[in-house]
């Protein structure tokens, strides 16, 4: 009796110790990350902003249903990386997983798709290979943060190629989830909505070729426009971010004063300007401009906070494509043709600001150097190839080099600095100065700024978006109607505006990396046949194999 006991004793204790361990599981999250690039580790950074989150937290990912398997792949990414949330959040935080026009008539659809668009939620069509040819898709790769009474739409998917090449944006987006989420959670759980203002007045571009940096940055910011010669100080002080894009009239030393004060007490400012005046436009008309100086009066002031826009432009064979008429003088055909004055700048991926960004398309750019001055950290974030070329201005320019052949020799020059981050405490520009005429408030005066950051662009269209000839619509920034190719302008502004108003630099989250292990295709096309054979004969070989021994075996075995 007590051997039997004994016998059923161990199994009945494995089975118990079963039941505690999933009941355990249900309670305690444990995950053991053995990538390389640690892929399913949250950072520091993410944890201490969940730490901090005060009321429950939902995240409604709209990408969900029957979809490609890129989309899975990030839909997948998207699902483990919210558990880690949970896990690690002092705060609920629920996730719904929803395909929002699944099961809707047309007309159902059509009104979904209305509302979704109205709180920031956008779709993407898919053309999707099958056997009846192609077949479109509607996705939305989105998701909504909400908590404490607010609510912020995340984009899943970043920098979508016109090309349709989704393996190497999906991964691209698969690395900046963590920071998406981590970003937008904060947003959300602190109610912080800081101001960026463009700056008007001085000839810079209208609300038509600015909008679409307006409206992607209103998602995040309270957003407008500033005109530096009539506001205050109190409306200074209410400012985080200060763009100053594209300035075509010299602006006054009343002005630069405002902008020092700004940048004195903390403020940041994004400098995107145009140091020589040149015009496409003006090309096509006649053939031929001539590039000159423009006088913008800011020299002096970027040359004591540490940098300088010179006055010449890039021509680099790594460039954008305009539209030039080819032909004769009679029938005349419209063609694409590589345009040498319209770079095409690479972000230099050792910096957090600019990592998993595309290439920029720049119009007119200017090289942009550093001054030696102390307190202030330099980081290059935009470059040109290596195959450059620099011209000194005045300088001509003609459409007619469009049919010449660039000499290699030429181009064959180090990358061209053309944008930097700096950081740090800035000498105030007026420092033992008189204030100028037209300053009737007392604006407090410091010697050394506080803790802030700058950025220097050599060019002053990385932000403007192009416009539509014939209904004079706005296009979305970064986004070429001529070659229907996606750059990486609005990503650069967003990470710009991420950066600089963010105490807590979330942006480093961007340096994590997640490398595709994918299969060589060139290698598969090579050795298809003889893994075909393998994977179809071998099982069937060891099956055989098996057989036979167990047959001989049990002959041998049962004959002696």
């Amino acid at each position: 009796m007590v051997k039997s006991a004994n016998k059923w004793l161990k199994p009945l204790a494995f089975m118990l110790f079963l039941a505690i361990l999933n009941i355990a599981a249900q309670y305690i999250y444990a995950r053991f990350d053995f990538t390389k690039e640690k892929r399913f580790t949250l950072n520091q950074k993410t944890k201490s902003v969940l730490d901090k989150a005060p009321e429950e937290i939902t995240i409604t990912v709209f990408l969900d249903g029957t979809l490609p398997s890129a989309f899975k792949r990030l839909r997948n990414a998207t699902a483990d990386l919210l558990e880690d949330y949970k896990a690690s959040s002092s705060v609920k935080i629920k996730v719904i997983f929803t395909d929002p026009i699944d099961g809707l008539s047309q007309k159902e659809q059509e009104t979904v798709l209305s509302d979704l668009y109205s709180v920031g939620i956008e779709p993407t069509n898919l053309n999707i290979k099958n056997d009846a040819g192609f077949s479109q898709k509607t996705i939305f790769p989105m998701a909504m943060v909400q908590s404490s009474g607010r609510q912020l739409p995340v984009k899943l998917l970043q920098n979508l190629d016109a090309a349709g090449n989704y393996e190497e944006n999906i991964n691209n987006s698969i690395q900046n989830l963590e920071y998406v989420f981590t970003s937008a959670i904060k947003k959300v759980s602190t109610g912080e909505n800081p101001r960026i203002g463009f700056t008007e007045g001085n000839g810079e571009p209208s609300d038509l070729y600015l909008g679409d940096a307006l409206r992607s940055l209103s998602d995040s910011y309270e957003v407008g426009r500033v005109d530096l010669n009539v506001i205050d100080k109190k409306g200074l002080d209410k400012l985080k971010i200060l763009f100053v894009i594209k300035p075509q009239k010299e602006l006054s030393e009343a002005v630069k004063y405002k902008i020092n004060y700004f940048v004195m007490h903390g403020g940041r400012v994004v400098w995107s300007l145009d140091q020589v005046s040149a015009d496409l436009d003006s090309l096509q008309g006649s053939g031929e401009q001539l590039a000159f100086n423009n006088k913008l009066n800011l020299d002096d002031m970027l040359f004591v906070y540490g940098s300088r826009i010179n006055y010449n432009l890039i021509a680099d064979l790594n460039c954008a494509e305009i539209p030039v008429a080819m032909g004769g003088t009679g029938q005349r055909d419209i063609q694409m043709a590589p345009w040498v004055y319209y770079p095409v700048l690479i972000p230099d991926t050792s910096s957090s600001l600019v990592k998993n960004i595309d290439g920029i398309r720049t119009e007119f750019v200017s090289t942009v150097d550093t001054i030696g001055v102390k307190g202030i950290k330099k980081t290059f974030i935009l470059n040109s190839s290596g195959y450059n070329q620099v011209f000194t201005v005045p300088k001509v320019l003609s459409l007619q080099t469009i049919a010449e052949s660039p000499d290699q020799r030429a181009y064959t020059h180090p990358p061209q600095h053309a944008g930097v981050l700096l950081e740090g405490t800035f000498t105030s520009v007026f420092a033992n100065r008189a204030v100028p005429a037209g300053i009737t408030e007392n604006y407090p005066s410091a010697a050394i700024s506080k803790n802030t950051k700058m950025v220097v662009l050599g060019d002053g269209d990385i932000f403007l978006n192009q416009v539509s000839n014939t209904d004079g619509s706005g296009f979305p920034l970064g986004f070429d109607r001529y070659t229907q190719r996606n750059f990486g302008n609005k990503a650069l502004l967003l990470n710009i505006a991420d950066d600089l108003s963010s105490e807590e630099n979330l942006i480093d989250l961007r340096n994590k990396e997640v490398k595709i292990r994918l299969l060589d295709k060139q290698l598969i096309r090579q050795e298809k046949i003889m893994w075909q054979l393998i994977n179809l004969a071998l099982p069937l070989l060891v099956l055989i194999s098996f057989a036979i021994f167990q047959h001989y075996y049990r002959r041998y075995k049962y004959t002696r």
